[in-house]
């Protein structure tokens, strides 16, 4: 095992599936205790069971990010249970897609809540709870290039990927002081279970737009965040790091 992150707490939302299980097992590999949270019980609870056969320690929470009260109560129990919090990640999200002129305004609010305002909550309470523990810490936030360069039928999607940004900007000014670093990554076009019922053709269209002519995996993006969260990252702060195979040069 290695020990980049030894004894580091972690949170990850998300991280019942696709690249939050994928940063969970990195993390924990690494030296890691890792919070599990997600709406998915049953996912959860198997990563928590394959990290802790693995030699990890890690447990789950089950949460509705896009209320406070549910956020708080998290937060309060990792913080109970661990002692503190020196690792947030805000990898949570969903997808509502729809082109401008037929996009609901429940498909834009449901994407809104948890992508934008559930990253605020868990940023929020994350920092509170670093800043009591005055031990410093590190927010890493999941944006998306589409965040940068906007996408087809995607207003809520984008508008939340686009509001992380400003927030990891906005929160890496204010949380310096008490040696919070605060980043964002952009993954591109990632093979995860979000494609899993996408036209062929379409994915084959996004693989042609990126230069490295693949989709990204999993990995990719963990080794991404590893990077933002350990010391290797030490001096990383306000930056938005794009790991999309070149898909926006």
């Amino acid at each position: 095992m290695n020990e980049l992150l030894k004894d580091k707490v972690a949170v990850i939302t998300g991280g019942a599936n696709g690249l939050g299980k994928a940063i969970a097992f990195l993390f924990s590999e690494n030296g890691a205790k890792v919070v599990i949270v997600d709406v998915n019980q049953e996912a959860g609870d198997k990563v928590v069971t394959e990290i802790i056969k693995g030699g990890g320690i890690a447990s789950f929470e089950k949460t509705n990010i896009s209320n406070s009260t549910y956020v708080k109560k998290m937060m309060d129990n990792v913080v109970a249970k661990y002692g503190g919090i020196d690792i947030l990640i805000n990898n949570a999200g969903i997808l509502a897609d729809a082109r401008l002129v037929k996009m609901t305004e429940e498909e834009w609010d449901r994407v809104i809540n948890i992508n934008l305002k559930g990253i605020f909550l868990c940023g929020q309470a994350a920092a509170k709870a670093m800043i009591e523990k005055d031990n410093g810490g590190v927010i890493l936030n999941t944006s998306s290039v589409v965040g940068i360069y906007g996408n087809f039928g995607q207003s809520n999607y984008v508008a939340s990927k686009a509001g992380v940004i400003g927030m990891t900007k906005t929160w890496a000014r204010e949380l310096g002081k008490h040696n919070i670093r605060v980043n964002a990554v952009a993954p591109g076009f990632m093979k995860t279970e979000i494609i899993k019922d996408m036209p062929e053709k379409i994915i084959n269209y996004m693989i042609e737009k990126t230069y490295l002519k693949r989709m990204g995996e999993p990995e990719d993006i963990a080794n991404a965040f590893l990077y933002l969260a350990s010391d290797m990252g030490k001096y990383v702060n306000g930056t938005v790091l794009s790991v999309d195979g070149g898909v926006v040069i």
